[in-house]
């Protein structure tokens, strides 16, 4: 039964409860690619370790595009419920899976198709470019699965739901934990066993995201053509800005992976870890933007902006304990990473940075994610472009490049760190001056999508 679970009871809690559930479910995929990491660096061939960091700044840049429909998806989800408007939220569900599947497969196409010009342009040639065009050969058509996936935990955690939400992720990390030895070892296959691998995983999270929407939440019913056109417009208005902000990320470490590419294999081998694991150290952090979502956007639709306020709050106090905490633990364990590895010279040194001063740093990048959330459930989805693209373009390119003029290839890193701490701390004045007008008189029921949003159809009738 549809019900806003998040219009009572103490914030910090629910911010909590929902990160780490959400955490859970993200950390089972994230360590799946740690493990990835490390089955092929096991094999003992620095080019497949490349090929598979390449690779990755790829499937970061399609994943986002999932993750900018599941944002629009469940914001207009939890709005609903918010409003206690049970039938708009299940047609909600319906026409946002609906065009979610269209737009994904035309996406999964496209990317399909420029694979070798996209490789080229992280800088990766000769046989590393090759094995990397080879593993997203397999794994890019099973996209349109992973989106829908991803767009059904959100609606689930909409709902509040966060078991089931974590749960369809934790079954594809597990399908493809079991299926990785299995295909990579057993099979003989290396990059294509753990291609194949991630192919049946992404399968199970779509799986096991829909079942329950279909048959706990009826949130799933035969798309009505007056529906679809009416829901077209916020879909948009919501997945559009969504979708540039998260694409951002991607954009900036694909800049990343090519200034580190001048430094050699064993830099971008150093990456690659560096860049699975960041997500297994802060995957609470990850899940925050999905995690405090909900409970903003249930309290925005229920008109409560005291609410809403508190609940950044907690979300930012949230990430402060966290980091220190990570960081802590990283900092201590910094050598016996290292080890897991085999990483010597550049690629150890890469490592150790990472798990020093540029892990408490994360923090702000933290803070992003918090009024990221906040911007797309308050209707200001295109703060979350302009604050991502500030980080990964903006401030990012002209950092990165000083940073590896002075330091050299630990200068790409630090750059890149750099260019989070400044937008972090941008995102949060934003947020909370977005809050306040909310708070404002009037400000709870302004149009649904702000000054921003008439560069689409708005749409205050709801039928």
């Amino acid at each position: 039964m549809a019900e806003a679970k998040f219009l009572k009871g103490n914030l910090f809690g629910h911010v909590t409860v929902m990160s780490l559930t959400a955490s859970i479910g993200l950390m089972a995929v994230f360590i799946v690619d740690f493990v990835d990491m490390i089955f092929i660096s096991m094999l003992g061939k620095a080019e497949l370790a490349a090929a598979v960091g390449y690779a990755g700044a790829i499937l970061f840049f399609t994943t986002s595009f999932g993750i900018g429909l599941g944002i629009a998806a469940g914001a207009l989800v939890a709005r609903a419920l918010g409003a206690d408007d049970v039938e708009l939220a299940r047609e909600r569900t319906t026409h946002a899976l609906s065009y979610g599947f269209v737009f994904s497969i035309i996406f999964s196409v496209l990317v399909w198709l420029s694979l070798g010009q996209l490789v080229a342009l992280l800088g990766a040639v000769g046989e590393t470019a090759d094995l990397a065009v080879h593993f997203l050969q397999i794994i890019v058509p099973s996209m349109p699965f992973l989106i829908l996936g991803m767009m059904g935990s959100a609606v689930l955690r909409a709902h509040g739901d966060a078991r089931r939400a974590m749960m369809a992720t934790i079954v594809g990390g597990v399908v493809n934990a079991v299926l990785d030895p299995i295909l990579i070892f057993g099979f003989d296959l290396e990059l294509t066993g753990a291609a194949m691998a991630s192919v049946a995983a992404r399968l199970a999270i779509c799986g096991m995201a829909l079942w329950p929407l279909v048959r706990i939440y009826g949130g799933i019913t035969w798309p009505k053509p007056a529906g679809m056109i009416r829901d077209l417009s916020p879909v948009l208005a919501i997945a559009f800005p969504a979708i540039l902000a998260q694409v951002a990320t991607p954009v900036g470490q694909a800049f990343v992976t090519r200034a580190m590419a001048s430094y050699g294999e064993e830099a971008v081998a150093g990456m690659a870890v560096v860049g699975r694991l960041t997500p297994v150290a802060f995957g609470v952090i990850f899940a925050l933007s999905g995690a405090v979502g909900p409970i903003i956007g249930q309290n925005f639709g229920a008109g409560n902006p005291e609410r809403v306020r508190r609940a950044f709050n907690a979300g930012v106090l949230f990430v402060a304990m966290v980091i220190v905490l990570v960081s802590a633990v990283l900092f201590a364990l910094r050598a016996p990473i290292a080890d897991l590895f085999g990483a010597t010279g550049l690629t150890r040194d890469l490592i150790y940075l990472f798990c020093g001063p540029l892990s408490l740093a994360f923090f702000f990048p933290g803070v992003l994610f918090v009024a990221n959330a906040a911007f797309n459930n308050l209707g200001h989805p295109f703060y979350s472009t302009f604050t991502n693209w500030g980080r990964n373009a903006v401030a990012l390119i002209p950092l990165v490049f000083l940073g590896s003029w002075a330091f050299g290839a630990q200068g790409v890193l630090i750059g890149q760190s750099l260019a989070g701490v400044l937008f972090g701390a941008v995102a949060w004045v934003m947020a909370h001056r977005v809050i306040a007008q909310n708070g404002a008189p009037g400000g709870a029921t302004q149009e649904l999508f702000g000054r921003e949003g008439r560069l689409f159809t708005l749409f205050q009738a709801r039928r």
